[in-house]
């Protein structure tokens, strides 16, 4: 079940950012080639004017071919040159080339403001819901590794009820009583929710080496917030915006420290570790999934916009290149740049899931 969710999502967010491309560059009277669902071999196909829309076996995504994206001798000087992506004006190519990023950007913004609509989980510091947060919780934000809350099975989500320790408990759950509790040292008692299920567990706080108490987890207090329409799309927006820029922000990061050697892919998730966070999110009920899908959607557009060969931000850093030298860079060596990015990220795919498969064994 949690595979079947997984490519679900992965096929609405690959298909969301593809038909921004195909969208913008049929405004721009550019021939689009083939709409694709999936990725071949090719199960079908079905013709559509000049653009054939075709459905295929692997379902982890989809598509677009638009004329003259790849430069070649008939799309550069052909009969139908014209109506070539090549041959279009550099800020109509560049719009089309983010047109995709943007388009994932406003479907996180969608997602997220349906998820207002509903009831989203919100954090009680956050400012959003302006104090009409319900159903307020301590819940566990993040889980060290090898941590003793991981050993003792604590996930992110887990939501504390309960706090106890020689004998002496409280129902008042605050991250200032978990610290106080957990900064004494010695085995403490905690109570969570996971679901609608009531689990209870013994953990021993582990010394850091500066004479402090931990038990490994960030807390955090959160609530429900449900808003009318109008208050949601804008609070929507306002979240989308906050972790595009948090995205962002974390991905220059982990760019810096890798060329600094001092990176590490132990962050960085494949699509055998997000097959797992899906069912955890799902587990925890549809809006978190929303949530879910949301956030992967911002990724996937922050990262497109990397200038990087063969990703949307490469092509858009030889459209600057064209710009600044005046004349196309050849063909040829654009091409074989492209194929050159897509087996390295091939490659960084691989060893990420062969982490991820490790990380399960």
């Amino acid at each position: 079940m949690n595979i079947l969710i997984f490519f679900i999502i992965l096929l609405v967010l690959v298909l969301v950012h593809e038909f921004g491309h195909f969208f913008s560059a049929k405004i721009f009277g550019i021939r689009v080639d083939e709409f694709g669902f999936g990725f071949p071999p090719k199960l079908f196909g079905i013709k559509k004017g000049e653009t054939e829309y075709s459905f295929n076996l692997l379902p982890i995504g989809g598509f677009v071919k638009i004329f003259g994206e790849n430069p070649n001798e008939e799309n550069m000087n052909g009969p139908d040159a014209s109506r070539s992506f090549v041959n279009k004006p550099k800020w109509k190519q560049a719009i089309i080339l983010f047109a995709g990023v943007f388009a994932n950007f406003l479907l996180a913004w969608v997602l997220f403001s349906f998820g207002f609509m509903s009831g989203l989980p919100t954090s009680v510091g956050s400012g959003i819901g302006n104090g009409t947060l319900t159903d307020v919780n301590l819940v566990v934000v993040s889980v060290s590794p090898n941590s003793p809350a991981e050993v003792s099975g604590l996930k992110s989500g887990d939501k504390i009820v309960f706090i106890g320790k020689d004998g002496l408990s409280t129902t008042f759950i605050s991250p200032e009583t978990v610290r106080s509790i957990v900064a004494g040292g010695g085995e403490i008692e905690i109570g969570y929710l996971r679901g609608q299920t009531e689990n209870f567990i013994k953990i021993s706080p582990r010394e850091n080496g500066a004479g402090e108490y931990m038990i490994g987890i960030a807390m955090d207090q959160i609530g429900i917030a449900k808003l009318p329409v109008f208050s949601a799309f804008w609070e929507g927006m306002k979240l989308t915006l906050i972790l595009t820029k948090n995205t962002a922000v974390g991905l220059y990061t982990l760019v810096v420290e890798g060329l600094r050697g001092r990176g590490s892919l132990e962050s960085i998730t494949g699509p055998v570790g997000m097959v797992g966070i899906v069912g955890d999110a799902y587990e925890f009920g549809f809006v978190y999934l929303l949530s879910f899908a949301a956030l992967i959607s911002i990724n996937l557009s922050i990262i497109n916009l990397i200038p990087f060969p063969a990703l949307d931000g490469g092509r858009l850093f030889f459209l600057l290149i064209e710009k600044i030298k005046g004349s196309r860079i050849n063909p040829k060596v654009a091409n074989m740049t492209n194929i050159i990015g897509i087996s390295v990220l091939m490659l960084l795919m691989l060893v990420v899931t062969y982490r991820d498969i490790v990380k399960l064994l």
